[in-house]
């Protein structure tokens, strides 16, 4: 099944130590990680897609909520001209690029595409 745009595909946390983490989740929940490198691991079998985010700043939100869409120039306009502001312009990952944005009062979601 492919993704559908506009839905909430990918979560992402963040964390202080990727091991620790991994071990916790694996042992509490039975996740599954996949290394990307040293400061990123994505897991599975949590019922939606996420990963972890490795960082030494104080983790105040530490999670992001990332939505899929095809088109990221065309979602990007209309989540401006919604109200949003865009917070992390499109920039490339392993995978795809993506986008970060803040909603009107402030949270802040990204958006992702191949």
């Amino acid at each position: 099944m492919g993704q559908t745009n506009n839905h909430i595909d990918y979560i992402e946390f963040k964390a202080h130590d990727l091991e620790a983490i991994k071990q916790f989740y694996t042992k509490a929940f039975g996740w599954k990680f996949t290394a990307y490198g040293p400061d990123y691991c994505a897991f599975e079998y949590s019922g939606i897609a996420g990963g972890f985010e490795k960082t030494t700043q104080p983790i105040v939100n530490g999670v992001l909520v990332v939505l899929y869409h095809n088109n990221l120039n065309t979602i990007k306009q209309t989540i401006i001209k919604a109200g949003g502001s865009i917070s992390v312009d499109i920039f490339s990952f392993p995978g795809g690029q993506r986008f970060h944005f803040l909603d009107p009062s402030g949270n802040e979601l990204a958006v992702w595409s191949e």
